[in-house]
């Protein structure tokens, strides 16, 4: 099974397996009734996931064959946001990337490595059958991913709903891609990301999809207060691109004078 024949239009639903542990308190169900009623023309627009000649460009620049990508768009990550990927890994050329949330961008972002200075890759999805078809899916492009099921667990305190059993990351993340969980487990849902920032290196950059929903606008307006060491902004797209970039400590001595430290990027 490849991951074009275990993608499917919409999202998949979590098993009872991997909601086990949780349910829904009445003010998830409300916040989720909420900004699900206000951002439905956000959810329309993302049901197209771009040009098909951009398509064919992003392919054709890849060296991957026409038929490489499932449909995009709905629930995967679209065109643009492929594309600024893509972008980011030919002129900067991270050491580790890591990735929240498998599929399509896990075959363009392992492909780009592979083309621009072989940094690896990292992903974690909460599907174990769609890990594995993932796996098999990189195999036949002979593209190399350090890729694990991340199963659902409760959140930590300062973020609702459910969030990744993470392990087995890197020490230092250059590129963090966030594309997961889905926002039908509640509208802030991927605010648990912060979890990695700690990790990130100076220059180093986050991409975070769907950034022009609602909810994920209540989510880069939290960060932005909470992690003031990161230069924030928001990226035009189909879904909108919320991006973040460490600041870069440079220290320097004058003689005669005291040290100072200016946060640059």
């Amino acid at each position: 099974m490849t991951s074009r024949e275990a993608t499917s239009y919409l999202p998949r639903a979590a098993t009872a397996e991997e909601s086990a542990e949780w349910r829904r308190s009445p003010s998830d169900w409300a916040a989720l009734l909420a900004i699900g009623a206000i951002q439905w023309p956000w959810l329309l627009r993302s049901l197209w996931g771009g040009k098909r000649r951009d398509k064919k460009k992003l392919l054709e620049r890849l060296a991957l064959p026409a038929e490489s990508l499932p449909k995009l768009g709905s629930w995967k990550a679209d065109v643009g946001f492929l594309t600024r990927i893509v972008d980011h890994i030919e002129q900067h050329r991270p050491a580790h990337v890591v990735e929240l949330g498998a599929g399509a961008s896990t075959l363009v972002t392992a492909r780009a490595l592979q083309l621009h200075g072989g940094g690896t890759l990292t992903s974690f999805d909460q599907h174990h059958d769609f890990v594995e078809a993932v796996a098999a899916w990189l195999n036949e492009h002979q593209l190399t991913v350090n890729l694990h099921h991340a199963p659902l667990v409760p959140a930590s305190a300062h973020w609702p709903a459910l969030w990744y059993d993470l392990s087995k990351l890197p020490d230092t993340i250059d590129l963090l891609l966030i594309d997961g969980p889905p926002w039908t487990l509640h509208p802030f849902v991927r605010g648990s990301a912060e979890q990695l920032f700690d990790r990130m290196t100076p220059g180093g950059v986050i991409m975070l999809d769907d950034a022009a929903r609602p909810g994920e606008r209540f989510v880069a307006a939290r960060w932005k207060t909470r992690w003031p060491d990161f230069d924030w902004r928001l990226l035009s797209g189909i879904k909108g691109t919320l991006l973040g970039i460490k600041r870069i400590a440079i220290q320097y001595v004058v003689v005669g004078y005291t040290a100072c430290t200016i946060n640059t990027w």
